[in-house]
Parts: structure tokens; sequence; C-alpha cells
């Protein structure tokens, strides 16, 4: 069994949510021993297609031509594509007729989540689907102290210090993380992720652009540096309002990293607020969420713990047999669990 991993646009989209999953099949496969190409001209039995553009089409009609199984993952929706990028909302109706039409013809659907195929499944989709989660490494990601010291030292932290990590696009909430830092001006407050400026609207170009004074926008950073912001961070606050997953959650989960998330319909029944994380609806929520994790050590110890086995339930080395098993049932049937 060999599969085509395939992305289009992996110079753009390679630093966001869908380069990351990519990178994380890669991962998967490997640990599951399930052979792999990402060149569409190699010999492959099945097809596994991330990106929506026409590229993305035309490997879709062509493995299907040649009488192959083609599986679309359903990274992108309607929803999730609304408030990120200039003229994000005018374009998102075309989205959804886009996604809507290629989800429908693939032979099979993967979404990393369950609130994701319920999202595709009312777009009228009826293409079968699995829940399959894009994964964390478990193994990579764990605390480490010589790497948070090592964090704080470079940014010079000596403040409380709350993260967050993702596009800075206005639906993963970077408006609210920037007004929550003016209510806390004695915390650090730091957005790691690739700005991508030419493509943000100006009124989140300028917030980047003229933070406030306890706010940093360091870009994209090196994986090291990211472990450390992670090992270091008194809590991770990620305010976004609509997520397919969220990877930088697993990731935050896995590190132990004190999580405080928006509550939305992605996280129900996975994540349970007091016992894996904190969930608010609004700033005041995340404020006193944030508060509670820096004063309360026996609360926050049990919400890390029980966060890093919720990770571990999401390990890449689970997903790659999760994926091997939905690989072998489309091909031998077409049908899967």
């Amino acid at each position: 069994m060999k599969i085509l991993l395939y992305s289009e646009g992996q110079k753009l989209f390679g630093k966001s949510g869908v380069g990351k999953a990519l990178e994380h099949q890669k991962m998967a496969l490997k640990s599951a021993g399930v052979d792999y190409t990402s060149d569409e001209n190699e010999d492959y039995d099945l097809a596994h297609i991330n990106t929506i553009g026409t590229r993305s089409s035309k490997v879709l009609k062509k493995t299907q031509k040649k009488g192959k199984p083609a599986i679309y993952h359903t990274h992108t929706t309607y929803e999730d594509f609304k408030n990120s990028f200039v003229l994000s909302n005018l374009l998102a109706p075309l989205i959804k007729k886009r996604v809507r039409y290629l989800y429908s013809r693939a032979d099979y659907l993967i979404s990393p989540s369950e609130y994701t195929k319920k999202l595709v499944e009312r777009y009228l989709v009826k293409t079968p689907a699995a829940v399959v989660s894009n994964g964390v490494d478990t193994k990579k990601f764990s605390p480490n102290g010589e790497l948070a010291a090592s964090f704080r030292e470079h940014f010079n932290i000596e403040t409380p210090l709350v993260i967050s990590v993702g596009l800075p696009f206005e639906r993963k909430g970077v408006v609210d993380f920037c007004d929550l830092a003016l209510k806390r001006p004695g915390w650090r407050f730091i957005w790691f992720g690739a700005k991508l400026t030419p493509l943000l609207p100006g009124r989140i170009k300028k917030l980047i652009q003229n933070p406030p004074a306890n706010v940093s926008f360091p870009g994209f950073i090196e994986e090291s540096l990211l472990l450390g912001a992670y090992s270091a961070a008194d809590a991770f606050l990620f305010p976004s309002y609509e997520e397919n997953e969220g990877i930088v959650v697993l990731e935050a989960l896995a590190m132990k990293c004190p999580l405080i998330v928006r509550d939305i319909g992605v996280y129900k029944n996975w994540l349970i607020s007091d016992h894996n994380c904190l969930k608010a609806n609004d700033n005041f929520g995340f404020i006193e969420s944030a508060e509670r994790l820096m004063t309360r050590q026996t609360e926050r110890e049990k919400i890390v713990s029980n966060g890093r086995k919720t990770a571990k339930k999401r390990d890449i080395r689970k997903v790659g047999t999760r994926l091997r098993a939905v690989y072998e049932q489309v091909l031998s049937s077409g049908e899967t669990d």
C-alpha cells in the first residue's frame, strides 16, 4: 500500500494548520509503516488530498480516472475561512461551494474532529467520513525546564507570561488577546506564528505593527524556542472563535501548559472545563481563568496532568494506526467504521 499525500501551495500554507497537519500525516504514516509519496507522478494506490485548489481537484480527477480511491481531508470549511485573510468574508460563500463540490466527489472523507464532520454534513455532503485527529508528537512536545529557562532569558521574562500560537487572524482572537493585555499591564503576552502581513486586513496589520506595550509578535520561531515558550508560560490562551481541532491546543496539552480556550463547539466532549482546561466566553472570563491558574497550584496541577493524558490519546503514533486502518478499509471495500 502506497499513499499519495497531496497538498498544494506549501510555500503559503506550510506554516499554517494545514501545513502542520500534512507534516503530522507524514510522521504518522512513517510510525505505522505506511509507504507514502508527495509526488503525484509516482505510482500510488490511494490519494489523500489536503487542499482545495485547482491542482488538488486535478489530482482528485486523475486518481479516480485511474480507478483508484481519493480521500479528501476536510481541513477547509466555510466557518473556518471567515475572518482570516483580506476579503475572506467575501470569498467564504465561494469556498463553501468549492468544498461542497470537492468533498462530494471524493470517495471518502477524513475530518479532524466530530464537529467538523457534522459541519460538512450540513453542507449536504453525503460522502462517508471518518474522524481522525491531526495528532501531536507527545515525545517531542513534553515539558522541558531547561528550555523554559532559556526562553525566559531569551525574551527577558520576569513577569507572569501568557502565550498563544497561530496565524494572527481576527477569527483566532488576536484582537481579544491584545485587549486582555491592556487589562493586565503587569503581565507579558506573546503571540507566536507567521505574520503573513501582506494578506492581513488593515485593522489586524496595524494591531500587529503597533501592539500594546506588553504584547509581542515575534512571528514564526524555531521549534526549540517554541517548546521553551510552552514550558515557561503561566497560561496558554487560545481565544479562537472557530477551529476544526486546533493542533496548537494539542501541543499545549502535551506540554502541560495550562490551557484556556473559548467555549466553542469543536471542543465539546474532549476538552472539559476544570478537568483538562478552563473555558470562558469573554475577556472577563479569560482574565479570571488566567488568574486562577496562576494562584491555585493544586487546581493547575490537576488540569495540566489531565491535559497531558488527553494529548496522549491523540498521539501521532495512534493517528498513524488509525490512518492505516482507514486506508485499508477504503482500499478493500470503500467502507470504514
